[in-house]
């Protein structure tokens, strides 16, 4: 049986990672945002008739405030203040230019009547509900077309009191497609930070179609057994910067996207740039995964300093015949896993289709993908790598790894094509010709990051070992 970490456990392993050699627990990366920037206007939704006992639905007093707030949008934009109190409340609108600021006692309550949470239109690059045909239900916090818009405060808490749509879900009883708790659609500009996100019914942050976001300092709770409830997802977006942030949930801690299959290939919005930094979570599935649903094509993906514990697989990219697209260019660095099932896998055959109308001779492209500056403990399995028949997936790089592996056979690979060093246990027979010295340039980012160091390239153990702790 696997044994879980205890609270003082974790905080032992947190100031281990801290200290660790090779860990680079850096200021902010993402582009900064002054949230204390004074809007030229400020309400508080108390103005606007809401009451705070739990109780009370105030969806009409967000939506008029919001409304309100709105003449502001061309004048600097407007801050819509949450007192302390339980403000529960059905789906509602932000806009362009806005500041939703929870105090640290706050606590926004989504309503448990699915009627608060109208069905609106599927996304187009899914062509349905991601669980059922047809629409799906809005996002408690929802916006479209928006520019310059911030979630923050003083951690103040929004709560999808998400349990009744999790019956739904096992009691095959929903209608439509469960909501997120936040979702922004082809928005730019946007600051999530300094908030705590409980309980979504679906997938908790979702920017789709968006660039330049930023998410930091924030937690997201949901419970190991919730279905689909995963953390952040970006989707279809670009310059994503996600920091600083502690996910315990029942799927994907981060889970990259850009559409489903045959409508994904059409819309054909990628996700890129997209940059992950002092992540800390758990979780029944992945810490970080790329898919299943990634028709669109994502790349350019770089997260650093990333702790995992309790968890069933640390690194996961998910495909199927039929998605088309592609993931390319993916570096993973400085990593410490406890208690985790498969450090890495990735999975060519997973399957779930919109429709019957998918092209089932649409085979994605995954390459280029680097991994290195990796401890774990206690490990089941070091890699599960599977790619599809036909379709191998290729330039995978491992290197630096160590993990204490308790399988006799820790490493189990199929139609992929790769390079290792440095790795414990020693990798599989697809992966184990070594890097250096033919194949630094297959590898994403190891070339730069080699003439970046001005270390003196060598076939030697001791310098290789030198130069990738200093990465």
């Amino acid at each position: 049986m696997k044994k879980f970490l205890s609270l003082p456990d974790v905080f032992l392993v947190l100031a281990l990672i801290c200290c660790s050699s090779w860990t680079v627990w850096s200021s902010s990366s993402c582009k900064q945002i002054n949230i204390k920037e004074v809007r030229p206007h400020s309400v508080s939704i108390t103005e606007f008739g809401a009451v705070g006992d739990g109780i009370t639905l105030n969806t009409k007093a967000f939506q008029n405030a919001i409304f309100y707030l709105n003449s502001y949008a061309d004048k600097g934009g407007a801050k819509l203040f949450v007192p302390a109190g339980r403000w529960l409340t059905g789906s509602f609108d932000l806009i362009s230019h806005l500041t939703l600021w929870l105090d640290k006692d706050a606590v926004i309550l989504g309503s448990t009547n699915s009627e608060d949470w109208p069905v609106v239109d599927p996304l187009p690059s899914y062509g349905r509900g991601r669980e059922l045909p047809g629409g799906r239900h809005r996002s408690l916090i929802y916006g479209c077309n928006l520019t310059d818009v911030i979630i923050t405060g003083n951690n103040g808490t929004i709560d999808g009191q998400g349990s009744i749509w999790w019956s739904k879900f096992r009691n095959k009883t929903l209608d439509h497609t469960r909501p997120h708790l936040v979702e922004l659609i082809n928005s730019t500009e946007v600051l999530i930070s300094n908030a705590t996100f409980l309980n979504s019914p679906f997938w908790t942050i979702h920017p789709v179609y968006c660039s330049n976001v930023t998410v930091q300092n924030v937690t997201i709770i949901v419970p190991f057994g919730s279905p689909n409830t995963d953390g952040i997802d970006p989707d279809s977006s670009d310059n994503v910067c996600i920091e600083d942030c502690y996910i315990s949930t029942g799927d994907d801690l981060i889970s990259i996207k850009s559409g489903w299959d045959e409508y994904g290939i059409s819309f054909g919005r990628p996700s890129t740039n997209i940059s992950i930094h002092r992540l800390t979570g758990r979780t029944t599935s992945a810490g970080i995964a790329i898919g299943s649903e990634m028709s669109g094509g994502v790349s350019e993906v770089y997260a650093e300093d990333i702790y995992i514990f309790d968890s069933k697989s640390a690194i996961r990219i998910k495909t199927s015949p039929g998605r088309g697209g592609y993931v390319r260019n993916v570096y993973i660095s400085n990593m410490t896993l406890i208690n985790v099932d498969i450090a890495i896998r990735f999975t060519g055959l997973y399957g779930e289709h919109p429709d019957d109308s998918y092209d089932r001779d649409a085979l994605p492209v995954i390459e280029r993908i680097t991994v290195v500056n990796v401890i774990g403990e206690n490990i089941k399995r070091a890699g599960l790598i599977q790619g599809i028949k036909g379709d191998n997936f290729v330039d995978i790089c491992l290197s630096n790894i160590t993990l204490n592996v308790s399988k006799n056979n820790p490493w189990n690979c199929s139609d992929v094509k790769g390079y290792s060093e440095l790795v414990s246990p020693e990798s599989c027979e697809q992966l184990n010709e070594r890097i250096f010295p033919d194949h630094v340039s297959n590898c994403y980012k190891l070339p730069y990051i080699i003439k970046s160091s001005d270390v003196i390239k060598s076939s030697s153990n001791r310098n290789k070992v030198a130069w990738l702790q200093s990465w």
